[in-house]
């Protein structure tokens, strides 16, 4: 038998017929297929749901499972008024719910603790190490040497929990009660950050200042309509720091229950010892982790402002110290710190929360109302529970109200009755009453039985049924039961509030880091090209340089001075206008032809550059002159953008074409030419200034026989002997036609025109 058993098992194992079909020689039999979808079924999803359901997303009372099965274990152990207990012990008595390992238990309490500091309103009072949240290496001591107890604020908690408030079911073996959800009278869903991974989705509360939440739900229930961004206006860290407040995304946030919230870090500058003292940090990164970056960023070479960093976090808390340079601009370093390091993190908000068992991302406002609604649930439930207790009372008072009518012949009764069991029954016929009542009066000790002591008793008849009324009125009135929780909300805000961590900033008003910072500046010369050729040349190579190398047909059109970080505007033929950094353009040597703008610019084919301006601020007017004798004088700060942007269309009118682009600091003498050799004189002030780029200006020199304007230059370089003879006064002019006396140098200033 033994043999047969031992053949049909191999035979049965796939392994081992593998195996055998090998050593014959036989080539193993194919596996057998079978269908994803099944498979995912029937092993995955199950997995997939009790992580979701029972694990890793917190429900509407704000606690996971974890949470909730070690908070009610300390609170059965009578931890919530007693002395501290130590924590391996709560460890222990909490595996009666958690099947989980101890230190899987463990490590939920420290999260729980005072000590670590993860919590804005921690649950539970800590003695000894419970490491801390904003410190990576920071390691909690064992649970043989921390102790426990419940903090204050978990009377909120249980609050109801014994007059039914919330539903209780079995532990995992069958031989405990625990809840299925804590009847807190407070929103903590939101009071304390909630983090969670399940499978396929996550979840990624953040904390608000208890006082704000409640004075947020209590406003939300007397007007669902209510602005609650007003009220509560962001999170609030349990390590502080400063919130780059951003009205539309916090509202985006409160809306949909998703979003990020970015924080930056305090610090302190001491400019009399070269020192940052950084003493909050966000609350998504740690001390160490911090450091590492900056120590990072100093061996790099991009950060060398920095001589030394050190951890000097002691029982006053976090302390990381920035040594710098002398003569370092500290906010300057801070802000480049909080570009390149973690010094400014984000939180990414997912407001994941299980609804009766299914998960649902919900804004503020749409927790708030489903909080509300289980809540009333709650409260309705406790005041079906005191009801039902009074009117067992009144009940049994009611029994000894008729005692009191003959009390000699319930004690006839109970003295000639001749077996115990009888006494009830006998009772009952006596007196009319049932069997709770008669044991009731069955009860009473011998002492009692007195006329003073029964008209005490029923004497509270009275009350009982007045109160009796008045809860039975609160479960028709919903606004009474409303009333319940808004005065629970109002003495949790009172009790526990406390004032904000996270200060705000406007986003808007905080110094940012700006790339250009990283870049090394230095003066430069510009030169520009007829062939749009540009060369960008250091002011210390151009002093030993010697003449510019460029094509033999080509020309020097304009030359500039700026810095290497200045802004270059750039117009072409086609009404656009491109805008770059110098330090965009490429280092050219002396004796290169420089970088071609049509590449460099991503220019249309066949447009060309014609004017070339440096704008380190804006001020000043650009001078348009069009082939048909209209000039516009536009402000160059309409040429600035506070985007990034790299081209501008329209940056001229387009109903002409553009003669020449003149830059002008203030009003000076220009003169204009026609192909009529016509030209006039003018000052710039009697051309209006326009702040639409598009606009087409005025109209300077007149048009006759189909004439056109062909040049527009400042007097200087005219050559005019007797300007006064072409000047005007009033504009548009006819012109005057040029006389040979009148120009200096005749026959090539003739020719050019």
């Amino acid at each position: 038998m033994a043999r047969k058993s031992q053949k049909n098992a191999e035979s049965e194992s796939p392994e081992k017929n593998s195996l055998k079909t090998q050593s014959q020689g036989l080539p193993p039999s194919p596996p057998t297929l079978q269908d994803i979808n099944d498979t995912l079924e029937t092993n995955f999803m199950p997995y997939a749901m009790s992580i979701i359901v029972s694990r890793a997303i917190p429900e509407i009372d704000g606690f996971k499972p974890s949470h909730r099965k070690l908070l009610y274990t300390m609170y059965k152990m009578g931890l919530l008024t007693g002395n501290r207990t130590k924590s391996s012990n709560v460890v222990g008595q909490t595996m009666k719910l958690n099947p989980h390992g101890d230190m899987a238990i463990y490590e939920t309490m420290v999260r729980l603790a005072r000590g670590n500091g993860s919590l804005l309103h921690p649950y539970v009072d800590s003695k000894g190490n419970f490491g801390k949240q904003y410190s990576r290496d920071m390691q909690y001591a064992a649970p043989r040497y921390t102790e426990v107890r419940l903090e204050k604020i978990c009377e909120e908690l249980f609050r109801g929990l014994d007059k039914n408030a919330v539903d209780f079911t079995d532990n995992y073996d069958g031989t405990m009660k625990e809840p299925v959800l804590l009847p807190a009278t407070f929103p903590s869903i939101l009071v304390n950050a909630n983090q969670g991974i399940a499978a396929g989705m996550a979840s990624n509360i953040c904390s608000f200042n208890i006082r704000e939440v409640c004075e947020a739900t209590i406003a939300y229930m007397k007007d669902p309509a209510t602005d609650l961004l007003s009220i509560m206006p962001a999170p609030d860290f349990p390590g502080g720091g400063l919130i780059l407040y951003d009205e539309n995304a916090m509202r985006n946030i409160y809306e949909s229950g998703r979003g990020p919230v970015r924080i930056r870090s305090k610090y302190f500058a001491d400019k009399a010892h070269n020192l940052i003292e950084v003493t909050e940090i966000p609350y998504t990164t740690t001390a160490e982790a911090i450091i590492d970056e900056i120590t990072e960023l100093v061996k790099s070479g991009k950060v060398k402002e920095i001589n030394d960093i050190r951890d000097e976090t002691d029982l006053d808390g976090l302390k990381i110290c920035i040594e710098c340079k002398r003569g370092t601009d500290m906010d300057a370093l801070m802000t480049k710190l909080f570009r390149f390091t973690k010094l400014e993190d984000v939180f990414s908000c997912n407001f994941n929360v299980l609804i009766n068992g299914t998960p649902r991302v919900l804004g503020v406002s749409a927790l708030l109302a489903e909080w509300v609604v289980w809540r009333r649930t709650c409260q309705k439930r406790e005041v079906v529970y005191e009801m039902d207790k009074k009117k067992d009372k009144l009940h049994l008072l009611d029994g000894l109200a008729k005692i009191l009518l003959d009390i000699d012949k319930a004690i006839s009764i109970i003295r000639n009755t001749e077996l115990e069991a009888d006494v009830i029954p006998n009772l009952m016929k006596g007196f009319d009453i049932d069997s709770l009542q008669a044991e009731y009066v069955a009860e009473i000790k011998l002492r009692n039985i007195n006329r003073q002591y029964i008209l005490n008793r029923t004497a509270d008849r009275e009350n009982l049924s007045k109160e009796i009324k008045d809860l039975e009125d609160i479960l028709k009135k919903p606004e009474r039961l409303d009333a319940l929780i808004i005065k629970a909300l109002e003495n949790a805000a009172k009790k526990y509030g406390q004032e904000r961590r996270s200060e705000l900033l406007k986003a808007e008003e905080a110094a940012t880091f700006n790339d250009s910072n990283m870049i090394e500046d230095y003066r430069l010369k510009l030169f520009l090209s007829n062939h749009g050729y540009i060369k960008k040349i250091a002011l210390t190579s151009l002093r030993n340089a010697g003449d510019l190398k460029i094509k033999e047909d080509d020309e020097i059109m304009m030359e500039l001075e700026g810095t290497n970080k200045s802004e270059i505007l750039f117009f072409s033929d086609k009404c656009n206008c491109y805008k770059v950094k110098g330090f965009e353009l490429p280092d050219t040597k002396p004796s290169e032809y420089g970088g071609y703008l049509p590449n460099l610019l991503s220019m249309e084919e066949g447009e060309r550059i014609i004017f070339m301006h440096i704008a380190d601020d804006f001020t000043g007017n650009a001078l348009f002159s069009f082939a048909n004798g209209k000039i516009s004088k536009i402000p160059m700060s309409a040429y600035e953008t506070k985007q990034n942007r790299k081209k501008l269309i329209k940056a001229y009118s387009d109903l002409s074409p553009i003669v020449s682009i003149h830059y002008l600091t203030e009003d000076v003498t220009m003169a204009a030419f026609s192909n009529l050799r016509k030209a006039i004189v003018f000052d710039t002030s009697l051309i209006p200034l326009k702040t639409t780029r598009s606009s087409q200006g005025v109209q300077v020199l007149t048009s006759k026989r189909g004439s056109v304007m062909t040049e527009v230059k400042p007097l200087d370089q005219t050559g005019f002997t007797d300007p006064e003879y072409y000047r005007v006064r009033r504009l548009p002019a006819i012109g005057y036609y040029l006389k040979e006396e009148t120009i200096e140098s005749r026959q090539l200033t003739l020719g050019d025109l």
